[in-house]
């Protein structure tokens, strides 16, 4: 895959896809420190790369974080969450940070939930709206 600006392409396809994705700790538990946090960054950074994406953005508070992610259109996102908390989960716990180890217990550090949005490009009413004016043969 090339990159050019904002876009990327494929073998047959032409793309920029972002999702916002937010991930929160298991029962909502403050166990991130800085530190945590930035060995974090790097694991996502790794599992993006193994799926042709990008991690734009990533920041966090002490019990969730954030992350913008670029993403080629042959992934599903339910495949990539499962891999970015999967790998995060065991790769920090095996750090054995105090913070974490005292807080939470089992194999669990996020919520099996989470949120994803799609973000980028022109607004939705603009879309629409250009959607409407095309030239529909009659």
């Amino acid at each position: 895959m090339q990159v050019n600006n904002d876009v990327r392409t494929g073998r047959h396809c032409v793309f920029n896809l972002h999702i916002h994705l937010i991930f929160v700790t298991k029962y909502r538990r403050d166990v991130f420190s800085g530190r945590v946090l930035i060995d974090l960054e790097e694991i996502f950074k790794n599992v993006c790369l193994d799926f042709e994406a990008e991690l734009v953005e990533f920041n966090g508070e002490h019990d969730h974080i954030h992350l913008l992610v670029n993403y080629p259109p042959k992934i599903a996102i339910s495949n990539l969450v499962n891999s970015l908390k999967g790998v995060s989960s065991r790769l920090i716990r095996k750090k054995n940070y105090p913070e974490i180890k005292n807080k939470l217990w089992g194999n669990m550090l996020w919520s099996p939930s989470y949120f994803a949005g799609s973000c980028g490009g022109a607004p939705l009413s603009i879309i629409k709206q250009y959607i409407e004016q095309q030239q529909r043969p009659h």
